[in-house]
């Protein structure tokens, strides 16, 4: 079952145009990681200037835009940005 929700979400197309993150104010904690619905972000092989470890996007793609990682990101450090309408696949 598991499988076959995230083979549904990799053919949908994205709704985001792009997925900002802001690596001076990550802390790594891992939360948008951890969180994210459809499983756009992955812990990078980057280390910041106060020793962390970002997240990246693995597959932006995928990314519904639904805002959720700058809901849950205690350092407000995440957010998506969504695309115009004529740029969405989906009305």
């Amino acid at each position: 079952m598991m499988a076959m929700a995230r083979k549904k979400n990799a053919k949908r197309k994205s709704r985001a145009e792009a997925v900002i993150i802001e690596q001076d104010r990550c802390k790594g904690c891992g939360f948008c990681i951890a969180f994210c619905p459809s499983k756009v972000l992955d812990t990078s092989d980057i280390i910041t200037l106060r020793g962390y470890h970002p997240p990246r996007v693995a597959e932006l793609g995928v990314c519904s835009a639904c805002d959720f990682c700058r809901l849950i990101c205690p350092e407000f450090a995440i957010y998506s940005v969504k695309a115009p309408k004529e740029k969405r696949s989906d009305p």
